[in-house]
């Protein structure tokens, strides 16, 4: 008897079980996580030098790890433009992070919500303030704050009080616990504001990562001999641009008190002419509550007291020396706050039974300089602002720890996220979709070369315009608008992109093919023949 009612029950588990397997969307999910100006070389997954990810790194084991991600347009609104159209930005119209977006656009989040999906987005848009094809937002108003940040929702404006990666966090976890319809697929993007400048870690990072030392990239003292005029003149030397207070955290009263006074740092945007004051530090410290003032304070008094103690005294090797340090403490600070949320997302999509059908996605909305060649920021087409974090998971389709060198890029996303939940793909759209590397069939992937277009000059940071075309050999750029001079790197040869060989003519036959392909691709992507033909060299 005992044994005809476990079987009874187990029969009727198992019909229950099916018809409510039946009844669901078996469509994946998909989790979208982007995090700002988040420099491969920072992940331990690409490069354990710096910092370990643990849990970002477990988003590669589980999963597959791109080496030759890289974007379209290195700068953030534009990145994410891009993404959501799956459009260039000359496309799109986000050419720049001043440019309007073009809103007649169609992004994927609308083909998701259009196609029963249900879609949010929590943290940093940076353009507009109702994204398109959401159902629940709460994003932050342009950059947004570290330190108790501004939100904006379809219900109105909110100040959370802490720390914003954690309240990002906090926010996507409530939402896939509280507010979704567990009986449908979701579309959601996660979308962090760290590491992006000025760079504040919570108190606890902040006081951890002061007390650790970081190697110096090769490159830190490049003079930019083997390369051309844009090099020269772009305005993101660690030594000469980056600022004592905006970045270095170090207080206003402690300059005046030392008499030493920052050097007059200035750009343009179109005709308007920008100095960056103080507000960089003085803006994040002054959201602060008492309590937490009081705990950046500890570590604000070190770092105060060091350089009072060191500065007068430094030559400018020992100054840039110094403010790498300051640079890397607290950038790398902001992103071990990423890695553990990250982490505290992963482990419910476990706790859930989430994570089989669930496609997880970790990128940057570009790379960033990390002091190599000297630098901080991005903008250029050189490597470490060109490429770009690219982790995906999705178990049972993607084999654990592959890898692939393929040239990919943020073009490719949307195609990719509608292919994968079987959705009609726009014939507009410009990317490929990268469904046959992330299922290993590598013999369907087709594309050798890709296409870059930067445009915000005059600008912070005067990185001049130009285009080029890459592939896993050689990279081919055009530096136009007010300079008209080619450069040509070997990727191989020369990783670290010291030396342009474009009138190396041990190179003529590399220059001649791929300035060919450089031309049929711009008419591909139907690039705009004014942007370099109006503006005379």
């Amino acid at each position: 008897m005992k044994y005809f009612y476990s079987l009874l029950l187990i029969l009727i588990i198992s019909f229950f079980g099916c018809s409510i397997e039946k009844s669901s969307d078996t469509r994946p999910n998909i989790l979208f996580i982007m995090s700002d100006d988040h420099a491969y070389q920072a992940i331990s997954a690409y490069d354990n030098r710096l910092i370990q990810t643990p849990n970002i790194d477990r988003i590669a084991k589980e999963g597959i790890l791109f080496s030759n991600a890289s974007v379209t347009n290195s700068i953030c609104a534009p990145s994410r433009a891009v993404i959501l159209t799956g459009k260039h930005s000359h496309i799109n119209g986000k050419i720049d992070n001043g440019k309007p977006f073009d809103t007649t656009q169609v992004t994927f989040p609308q083909l998701f919500q259009k196609a029963g999906y249900q879609t949010a987005m929590f943290g940093k848009l940076h353009f507009g303030n109702n994204p398109k094809g959401v159902d629940d937002f709460l994003i932050l108003p342009g950059q947004g704050s570290y330190i108790n940040p501004k939100f904006i929702s379809k219900e109105g404006d909110t100040i959370i009080t802490g720390y914003v990666t954690d309240i990002i966090t906090d926010i996507t976890l409530n939402w896939l616990d509280k507010k979704r319809d567990k009986e449908k697929p979701f579309m959601m993007m996660y979308l962090h504001k760290a590491p992006h400048r000025p760079w504040w870690p919570s108190p606890e990072k902040f006081a951890e990562f002061y007390e650790k030392t970081f190697p110096e990239p090769e490159t830190l003292f490049d003079d930019y001999k083997g390369r051309g005029t844009a090099s020269k003149t772009a305005e993101m030397n660690i030594l000469t641009h980056m600022q004592y207070m905006h970045d270095s955290k170090i207080r206003p009263e402690t300059l005046k008190e030392m008499g030493s006074v920052e050097p007059e740092i200035k750009y343009i945007r179109g005709e308007e002419v920008v100095r960056p004051g103080p507000n960089g530090f003085l803006g994040p410290y002054n959201r602060a509550n008492k309590e937490q003032r009081s705990k950046y304070n500890v570590t604000l008094d070190k770092i105060n007291l060091d350089f009072k103690n060191n500065w007068p005294n430094m030559n400018d090797t020992q100054k840039m020396k110094w403010k790498f340090q300051r640079y890397m403490q607290d950038y790398l600070g902001t992103i071990s706050s990423v890695d553990d949320n990250v982490g505290r997302v992963l482990d419910y999509l476990d706790r859930n039974d989430l994570t089989k059908n669930t496609i997880v996605v970790y990128t940057s909305d570009q790379g960033f300089y990390l002091g190599e060649h000297g630098w901080f920021d991005k903008r250029f087409i050189y490597d470490e602002s060109f490429k770009t974090p690219l982790l995906v998971r999705w178990p049972n389709e993607i084999k654990p720890g592959t890898t692939s060198d393929e040239m990919v890029q943020n073009l490719d996303f949307a195609q990719t996220f509608l292919e994968a939940a079987m959705l009609e793909v726009p014939d507009d759209m410009q990317g490929e979709s990268l469904m046959p590397l992330l299922k290993g069939n590598t013999k369907d992937w087709t594309r050798e070369a890709v296409y870059y277009h930067y445009y915000e000059y005059p600008s912070v940071h005067m990185v001049k315009r130009h285009y080029g075309i890459i592939n896993k050999e050689f990279k081919l750029v055009h530096f136009y608008y007010d300079v008209n001079e080619w450069e040509l790197y070997d990727r191989k040869n020369d990783p670290n992109e010291m030396n342009n060989v474009y009138s190396n003519p041990d190179y003529k036959e590399v220059v001649e093919k791929l300035t060919q392909e450089l031309k049929e691709m711009r008419i591909k992507y139907k690039d705009s023949k004014e942007l370099d033909e109006s503006f005379i060299y």
